[in-house]
C-alpha cells in the first residue's frame, strides 16, 4: 500500500514538472518525424494557456541538439505558434528544442527527436535451408543500410503453370525485423517446387524481390549422425574402429555421404575419411588405420545427401586410444646432488622427463629405478614410482642409477647415470660461460679446453628456488651455444645456470653464472642508517635490496645528501660497498641523505633520512675535557692537601694570636718556689726575656719568665713619674690547674686568659708613636704581703743558662715593638717598686734566675707582656 502512494506522488510530479526544469504546458509536432536524409524538416511550437497573454510565440526560440537555430529559419504562425524550417537536413539523429525566452531567461517548453534515413532496397541473395521435418529457414541481404526501422514479409509460393501461387497465410507468410525468417514444422510440404519472395518496407516506402525458385532436395540438411562406438581392434596396432548411426528421415531415397573427422592427442590438425552409405542403411562402421600406437583419438561425423548442397552438423566427438606399444625411447634423466653429511652419507634427487610425445609413449604406468655400487653390482637395489622424481640416499662411493619407464607393453630403454664418489674430482672442461638476448631468445654459449667433448647438459633455475626439484635441464649435442626462447623465462627473475660436461659415462665439474632475461629498475631502494654523526663527517650504512626485489644485477649505488638551504651532492660507490662514509660536512648542520640502487634498466631510491652534525668531535671534547679536568684534579689535590696540613698552614698563615685583654704572659715553672718565711714576703728577681719570636716577625714582643704559681703584686714606676706608685697585680689562673710531680717537672702553662699591664700613661693615650728606651727598664718588686695573701706557695728558682741571662740584659737597649698589640702603645717599662727589701733588691745575680728563660721560635709558652703592667697600675690609681 505504501509502494503504491509512492508511485502515485511521483506520477503527479512528474506531469508537473518539465524534463529538464521545464513546464509542459506547450506542444510540438509532429513528434519523432523521421524523415528522408537530405530532406526539408519543419516543426512547430504550440503555446498553451499558460504562458498567454503575458508571452507570445515571438519569445520562442529554437535550438538543433544544444546550438541556437538562426532566426531566419522561424516563422510565427500566429500568437501562439511558431515554426522552424531546416533544409538539408543530414543528421542520422537529432533532438530539436523549442524553448521560451523571457526577460533574459530560457526555459525549455518541449523538444522531439528527428531520425534521418532511406527507404529500403530490393532484397536480394535469397538462400534457404531446409532442416528435415523441423523447419525451414530463409536468409536474405537488405541493401544498403536505411538507419531507420524496417520490416521483413517473406512469401513462400508453389510454382505451377499458371506461375506462383500463394497457399495459406499460415504456410506462406513469415514476417521478421532481421534479415532471416523461418516456417516451423509441420507447416512445411515436402517435395513441392517452391520460389520465395522477400518485401522490405519503412515509413519511406517499400521494395520487394523477386519470386527465387527453391529445390527442397538441394537445400535439406540431415541431423548430426550419432557416434554408437569408438574402440581398438584387438591384436592390431594402430587401427580404430568407429560405428555410427544415421537419422531415419535422412535414408528415404537418397544415398548419403558422411564424412568422419580425427585427431590424436597431441597435434591440432584433423584428418577426414569420407564414407558412402546407401539409401535405407541407418547404421555404418568404418575403420581408422595408419594411426599412432598408444594413441587417444578423438572422432566426429557429419553426413549429406547425395543431391543436397548442405552438410549436417559434425557429431558429438568420442575418444579412444589405439593399441599400446611398449615405449621406444628412453627417459630423459637428471640428478642434484646434496653435499655429504659428516656420517658419509648423501641425497642424490633423481629427477626425469619423456624425451618426446612422437611418437607417443601410451599411458605410461610407472618407473623402475635401479642402482647399485661402480665396484660391487651384485649389491643392486630397486625402487617403483609413478612419479617422474626420487631422492636416493647414498654413501661415499661412486654409483650407477638406470631408469626404466614401463606400460602395459612393456619397458623402454634404460637411461644410464653415474653418480660420482665423494672424493673424485673432475676437471673444469668449460672455460667461460655467457648469456645475452635478443627480441625473442636467451642465449647461452660457452667456450671448453676439450674439443672432443660434445656432449652438455644446461641447467638453470630462479635464484630464489630452494626445492632440488624444481630445477630444469636440457641435454645439449654437438653444439656449445642455446637458444631457448624467452617466453620460457620469467621477467626480472635471476636465473642461475650451470653447463656441465658430459665425457662418456661421467659429468665434469659446471661452470656457473646468473643472469637475468630482462631487467627492470628495482622495485625497491635501499634504506640509509645515519648511525652516530661526527662534526664533520658521518658514516652512512645501509643493507642490500632483497633478491626477488632487484629485479637486475645491481651495478652502483649513489648517495645523496642535502644540507638545509644547501646545494645537492652525491657519491656514488660499487655495488660490493654497503657503507660510506660522507666527509666535509658542515658541523652543527642537518642533513637529509637517501640511497639510489641502479641496475642496467634504471634506479630507484629509498626513503630519506635526515640526521644533523654535532656541534664538536671528540676531539674537540678532549681538548676542552682535558684541561678542565687537570683544573679539577689540581683543585681537589690542593682541597686534599689543606685539609690534610690544616693546621699546618693556619699556623703559618693564621697564627694564633692571644687577646690582649685575656692572655696571661707569666711563664709558670714547677721548679719555682715562693718562700714566705716569718710573714715577711720576699720576691725574686723577674727576669725579662727577650721576644720568643724572630725579631723581623714579632718586633717589640716581651716576654717575662714567672714562677709555676704567682699571685701577687708589682709595683711599675715609669720614667715620666718620679714618685712611684705601688699597685697591687693579683694574678688568677681560672682555667688550668698546677701539678706537680714527683719528679718536680715543670708545671702546665697557665691559660691565656691572665690580665696584663701597660703603664697608665700609654695605656691612656696612643698618641706617642717613637719607642721609649729600655734603660728605664727595672727590677720588678713584688710586695711580700700581697704574694703571701693571694697564695702560699714554695717556690723553685730554677737555673737559667747564661745565654739566657745575656738575652735579658739585651733587651734593655732595644726598642719593642710588638705587631700583635695594635691597640696598645709601641713601649713598655718595668717599674721596680722601692719598698722592695735590700734583700731582694740585693739578690745575687745567680737566684735572680731561677725563672725559666723563654726560647725563642718555641710555641705554647706562657708570657707577660708590659702592657698587663700599666693595666695593673692603672687599677690601682683608680683604687
Amino acid at each position: 500500500m505504501f509502494k503504491c502512494w509512492i508511485w502515485i506522488f511521483i506520477l503527479l510530479c512528474r506531469s508537473s514538472v518539465a524534463d529538464e526544469n521545464s513546464i509542459r504546458d506547450a506542444d510540438i509536432f509532429p513528434s519523432s518525424p523521421e524523415i528522408e536524409r537530405g530532406s526539408t524538416l519543419k516543426l512547430f511550437c504550440v503555446l498553451g494557456k499558460h504562458y498567454t497573454p503575458h508571452r507570445n510565440a515571438s519569445h520562442i526560440i529554437w535550438k538543433l541538439n544544444r546550438e541556437l537555430i538562426a532566426q531566419e529559419n522561424y516563422n510565427i504562425v500566429n500568437e501562439t505558434v511558431s515554426s522552424i524550417t531546416i533544409y538539408n537536413f543530414t543528421h542520422n539523429k537529432a533532438h530539436v528544442k523549442c524553448f521560451i525566452k523571457y526577460l533574459g531567461k530560457e526555459q525549455l517548453l518541449v523538444h522531439t527527436e528527428v531520425k534521418s534515413g532511406f527507404p529500403p532496397g530490393t532484397p536480394r541473395n535469397i538462400s534457404c535451408i531446409y532442416d528435415v521435418d523441423i523447419k525451414l529457414t530463409c536468409n536474405w541481404t537488405s541493401g544498403r543500410e536505411t538507419n531507420l526501422e524496417t520490416s521483413y514479409t517473406l512469401y513462400r509460393k508453389i510454382m505451377s503453370v499458371q506461375g506462383p501461387i500463394m497457399q495459406k497465410p499460415e504456410i506462406s507468410i513469415c514476417r521478421s525485423k532481421t534479415e532471416s525468417c523461418s516456417f516451423h514444422y509441420p507447416n512445411i510440404p515436402f517435395g513441392d517446387n517452391l520460389c520465395i519472395q522477400v518485401k522490405a518496407e519503412n515509413v519511406l516506402g517499400e521494395a520487394s524481390s523477386d519470386c527465387v525458385p527453391i529445390n527442397m532436395e538441394e537445400i535439406e540438411r540431415f541431423q548430426p549422425p550419432e557416434i554408437l562406438s569408438l574402440q581398438k581392434y584387438v591384436g592390431i596396432k594402430q587401427v580404430l574402429i568407429v560405428t555410427w548411426k544415421i537419422p531415419e528421415k535422412s535414408t528415404r531415397l537418397l544415398d548419403v555421404k558422411c564424412q568422419i573427422r580425427y585427431r590424436n592427442l597431441y597435434t591440432n590438425s584433423s584428418e577426414i575419411d569420407t564414407v558412402m552409405v546407401a539409401s535405407g542403411e541407418e547404421i555404418s562402421t568404418h575403420n581408422l588405420t595408419g594411426l599412432w600406437d598408444s594413441t587417444e583419438y578423438f572422432v566426429a561425423i557429419r553426413c549429406i545427401s547425395v543431391e543436397s548442397k548442405h552438410w549436417s552438423e559434425w557429431s558429438k566427438e568420442k575418444t579412444a586410444s589405439t593399441e599400446e606399444k611398449a615405449p621406444s625411447e628412453k627417459v630423459d634423466l637428471w640428478r642434484v646432488i646434496e653435499s655429504s653429511s659428516p656420517a658419509g652419507s648423501r641425497s642424490v634427487y633423481l629427477m626425469w622427463k619423456l624425451l618426446s610425445n612422437f611418437p607417443p609413449h601410451g599411458r605410461i604406468l610407472g618407473y623402475k629405478i635401479q642402482y647399485y655400487p661402480e665396484n660391487n653390482a651384485a649389491l643392486q637395489m630397486t625402487n617403483f614410482t609413478s612419479d617422474k622424481k626420487i631422492t636416493l640416499l647414498l654413501n661415499e662411493e661412486a654409483y650407477i642409477i638406470s631408469l626404466t619407464a614401463y606400460n602395459s607393453a612393456g619397458n623402454s630403454p634404460a637411461a644410464i647415470l653415474r653418480i660420482p664418489s665423494t672424493d673424485e674430482k673432475s676437471s673444469q672442461i668449460i672455460e667461460a660461460v655467457r648469456t645475452f638476448t635478443t627480441e625473442e631468445e636467451m642465449i647461452l654459449e660457452w667456450t671448453v679446453s676439450k674439443p672432443e667433448v660434445t656432449k652438455y647438459v644446461v641447467e638453470w633455475y630462479e635464484e630464489m628456488e630452494t626445492d632440488p626439484f624444481g630445477r630444469s635441464w636440457q641435454y645439449i649435442s654437438n653444439s656449445t651455444k642455446w637458444k631457448p626462447n624467452k617466453k620460457n623465462f620469467k621477467s626480472f627473475v635471476c636465473y642461475n645456470m650451470s653447463v656441465y660436461p658430459i665425457y662418456g659415462n661421467k659429468v665434469a665439474a659446471p661452470y656457473s653464472i646468473q643472469t637475468y632475461v630482462q631487467e627492470k629498475e628495482p622495485s625497491e631502494g635501499p634504506v640509509a642508517d645515519t648511525g652516530f654523526p661526527g662534526k664533520n663527517e658521518v658514516t652512512i650504512k645501509w643493507n642490500e635490496i632483497s633478491k626477488d626485489k632487484r629485479n637486475g644485477f645491481i651495478s652502483n649505488y649513489t648517495i645523496f645528501y642535502k644540507p638545509d638551504g644547501g646545494k645537492e651532492l652525491n657519491e656514488t660507490v660499487n655495488s660490493d660497498v654497503l657503507q660510506y662514509t660522507l666527509k666535509s660536512l658542515q658541523a652543527n648542520t642537518q642533513y637529509t641523505v637517501y640511497i639510489m640502487a641502479r641496475n642496467r634498466a634504471g634506479g630507484t631510491s629509498g626513503e630519506p633520512k635526515t640526521f644533523k652534525t654535532l656541534k664538536f668531535n671528540k676531539e674537540d671534547v678532549i681538548f676542552i675535557a682535558i684541561p678542565v679536568g687537570l683544573s679539577m684534579l689540581f683543585l681537589l689535590g690542593l682541597w686534599i692537601t689543606c685539609m690534610m696540613k690544616k693546621h699546618l698552614f693556619q699556623k703559618v698563615c693564621w697564627p694564633d694570636v692571644p687577646n690582649p685583654a685575656e692572655s696571661i704572659a707569666v711563664h709558670l715553672d714547677s721548679s719555682m718556689a715562693l718562700a714566705c718565711e716569718d710573714k715577711t714576703r720576699g720576691l725574686e728577681n723577674i727576669s725579662v726575656l727577650e721576644d720568643c719570636f724572630p725579631e723581623e716577625e714579632h718586633e717589640g714582643s716581651l716576654l717575662m719568665n714567672c714562677e709555676k704559681c704567682v699571685s701577687g703584686s708589682t709595683d711599675i714606676n715609669t720614667n715620666k713619674v718620679q714618685n712611684t706608685s705601688e699597685y697591687k697585680i693579683t694574678l688568677l689562673n681560672n682555667d688550668e690547674k698546677i701539678m706537680k710531680n714527683e719528679e718536680q717537672e715543670g708545671a702546665k702553662h697557665l691559660s691565656m686568659s691572665m690580665p696584663y699591664m701597660i703603664t697608665d700613661q700609654d695605656f691612656r693615650s696612643q698618641i706617642h708613636s717613637a719607642l721609649i728606651p729600655a734603660k728605664k727598664l727595672q727590677p720588678i718588686i713584688m710586695l711580700e704581703d700581697d704574694l703571701c695573701d693571694s697564695q702560699q706557695i714554695s717556690i723553685k728558682n730554677e737555673e737559667n743558662d747564661n745565654e739566657e741571662v745575656s738575652n735579658r740584659e739585651d733587651f734593655s737597649e732595644k726598642s719593642l715593638f710588638n705587631p700583635y698589640l695594635r691597640n696598645s702603645v709601641k713601649t713598655r717599662e718595668f717599674l721596680v717598686s722601692e719598698n722592695l727589701s735590700e734583700h731582694s733588691k740585693n739578690e745575687p745575680k745567680s737566684q735572680a734566675a731561677v725563672l725559666p728563660g723563654l726560647r725563642q721560635n718555641v710555641v705554647g709558652q706562657s708570657y707577660i707582656t708590659l702592657d698587663m703592667v700599666g693595666l695593673a697600675t692603672a687599677h690601682q690609681q683608680g683604687k
